[in-house]
């Protein structure tokens, strides 16, 4: 075919109807309720918006309704039966349509006006161990700012309905959100998938490469397997991994209408969890109520206090810490983390921590946040004064759901339809405790994690920890400075049993701080994964197992020791799952281990290793973000944009430079 015949068949045929083009039209019937006190006093923007509402087919005698602006990471395109157009990127955008519309009706119910605008999100699970992993938590900044620029480019808009459910995604809404303090907003939670009848999760089937590869699973497992991984077309990953953490987190807040993180995707009480969403947020405009009343200093711990009950993902570390920020809070340390994880017993078996591995829509049935925060409640650790998205207290709240049919039939529903006692899903501290389970997160530091570290240590495989719950590894150490070589060699047999593997130069500084779930998903799944400890200045999602510690500071291409780590260095590892200590030493590189001490002394004399670098497919756009970061405090700050830092930064630059050019 010539390039003439190609352009032929490109345009398609001469003859058809699309011709016939009109060149004008009668427009809208009716008129604006307009006064002269309104054309004389509002802003020629306000009185042309009403244009573009008749333009778009709103009634002109329903202009004078409260508008409300419902802000959604909507995905792909549906035809009417559910069926794809075109493919969104994971199924947690893939029905957020729905919870929109639903909640659109409801305002229009309440003589409101719904306005609609979307700004989509990756997909973590499907850039794993690629280069799009390198835009992956920046997004959650970029995000966030064309988000609140879409709440602020509709000046009229008396509330805001913020509709998200994955990764970055829904933390990316809370913090736009949290950034708009005089307005009502609501968050609704966009649900989870539902697991196979037979199958896997969609946490474990990530794995298949490495187990093939292993000789754990056949290539007709792998293929059978993975087809109905998401046996649902809509909602989050079906473990408690970032996604769902950040459901949860976001009604700890106060953000969401009550029991709504977890909901199942797709089915009646998940959209009418839109519709109690849209009422929330009229009502908060109507009496007056804003994001600045919802978060507070105390709901920011009740949200760390709800995390540590789940056991959630360590991704919410970085968060939590950027939600505070962008509402004007106090920022969390990691000292504060691990005081509540101290003081907070984990109270929910979930998949991937359990000890039974049940999908979080048991967790919905059995209660979700609100039976997880009664428990909190009688333990004294929570701060019920707070206000709620619903209008009322905290207190109010529980007060309701702990006598409401609701709770009772949702929990009923799971006993007699499921067989599961929903009191072995969300546990009261004493049967907790008698089953074993533990903590949720610790913050190991030494000479390798001077700034510390973060562990999910109550993932860590119980049969690899002493009688006293302490994890000890002391091994040899062997380095990558790329993720494919990790994974590479773990799945062709360059990684055994009694391994430390470190892999390093992949903070925000060398990749955007990429999330390393398939290194920590392949240990968790592999037969002996358990006796393996994984090093990183990267981060990963709450599936993981033996001691994956991810996060450590400084990270290797700002000059932390992590980076002078070499092949056959040993390290001493020590985790107290109880106590919540750990430790992270180089102690030497000859025969024997040696001292933490002479371990120091070693890096401190030492060079960066010789393949560290930023990874040569960052774009510019990611480093961009890393320096933005940098600069307004780094990783234990949330990796976000703090403006003033950031412009003291730039104006100090600016002084040297300038005295630079002029010779001085």
């Amino acid at each position: 075919m010539d390039d003439l015949d190609l352009l032929k068949n490109v345009m398609g045929s001469d003859e058809a109807d699309y011709f016939d083009v009109f060149t004008h039209a009668p427009g809208p019937s009716g008129k604006l309720p307009l006064t002269p006190e309104l054309l004389l006093n509002e802003p020629s923007g306000n009185l042309f918006g009403w244009s573009q509402n008749v333009g778009m087919g709103w009634q002109a005698d329903r202009l004078q309704g409260r508008e409300v602006l419902i802000l959604g990471t909507l995905g792909g395109i549906r035809n009417e039966d559910g069926t794809p157009a075109a493919l969104g990127y994971h199924t947690g955008h893939w029905e957020i349509g729905l919870l929109m519309k639903a909640a659109a009706a409801e305002i229009a119910a309440k003589g409101g006006i719904p306005f609609a605008a979307h700004v989509s999100d990756p997909c973590d699970g499907r850039s794993q161990g690629t280069s799009g992993m390198f835009d992956s938590l920046p997004y959650r900044n970029d995000a966030a700012m064309v988000m609140r620029r879409l709440i602020r480019s509709l000046p009229t808009r008396a509330a805001v309905v913020g509709v998200a459910t994955c990764d970055k995604g829904l933390p990316a809404m809370m913090l736009a959100l949290a950034g708009m303090k005089s307005l009502p907003g609501v968050i609704v939670p966009g649900g989870v998938t539902l697991p196979p009848t037979n199958g896997e999760d969609a946490g474990k089937i990530q794995t298949i490469g490495a187990r093939y590869a292993n000789g754990e699973l056949s290539l007709e497992e792998a293929a059978d397997l993975g087809c109905r991984a998401c046996a649902t077309p809509g909602g989050g990953c079906q473990f408690l991994g970032t996604a769902g953490t950040a459901q949860v987190v976001a009604e700890a807040l106060g953000m969401t209408v009550p029991h709504a993180a977890l909901a199942p995707s797709g089915q009646p009480v998940w959209t009418e969890m839109a519709r109690q969403s849209a009422r929330a947020a009229m009502a908060l405009a109507s009496k007056g109520l804003t994001l600045s009343d919802v978060l507070t200093d105390a709901s920011i711990r009740n949200a760390m206090v709800v995390h540590a009950a789940f056991g959630g993902s360590t991704n919410l570390l970085l968060h939590i810490p950027a939600i505070a920020h962008a509402a004007g809070l106090k920022v969390p340390s990691a000292a504060d983390w691990a005081e509540v994880n101290r003081n907070v017993p984990r109270l929910v078996s979930v998949l991937p921590n359990g000890p039974v591995p049940h999908p979080t829509v048991r967790v919905f049935l059995a209660g979700g946040v609100p039976e997880v925060m009664l428990h909190l409640r009688r333990l004294g650790v929570l701060d019920v004064s707070v206000l709620t998205a619903a209008g009322v207290t905290l207190n109010e709240t529980l007060d309701w759901w702990e006598t409401s049919k609701r709770r009772q039939h949702m929990r009923s529903y799971l006993a007699e339809r499921e067989g599961i006692d929903p009191d072995t899903v969300i546990y009261s501290p004493d049967r907790a405790r008698a089953a074993g389970l533990t903590p949720t997160v610790t913050f190991p530091s030494g000479n390798i994690a001077p700034e510390g570290s973060v562990i999910k240590s109550t993932a860590i495989d119980p049969s690899v920890l002493d009688t006293e719950g302490v994890f000890r590894h002391v091994g040899r150490v062997k380095v990558y400075t790329t993720e494919r070589d990790a994974i590479r060699a773990i799945k062709t047999g360059g990684i055994f049993a009694g391994d430390i593997l470190a892999l390093i130069g992949r903070g925000p500084t060398g990749t955007g701080m990429e999330e390393t779930y398939q290194l920590t998903s392949a240990l968790k799944h592999l037969a002996f994964g358990k006796q393996v400890s994984l090093l990183t200045d990267a981060r990963f999602s709450g599936v993981s197992t033996g001691a994956c510690i991810g996060h450590i500071g400084p990270e290797a291409l700002a000059g932390g020791p992590v980076g002078r780590l070499r092949d056959g260095d040993w390290v001493d590892i020590r985790i107290d799952t109880r106590k919540l200590e750990g430790a992270i030493h180089m102690v030497g590189c000859g025969e024997q281990p040696d001292t933490p001490e002479a371990g120091t002394a070693i890096l401190a004399a030492r060079s960066p290793h010789p393949s560290l670098a930023e990874d040569p497919e960052l774009p510019d756009d990611t480093r961009l973000w890393a320096a933005l970061q940098s600069a307004s405090g780094g990783t234990w700050k949330g990796c976000v944009y703090d403006a003033d830092r950031i412009i003291r930064t730039l104006e100090a630059g600016m002084r040297v430079l300038a005295r630079e050019e002029s010779g001085g």
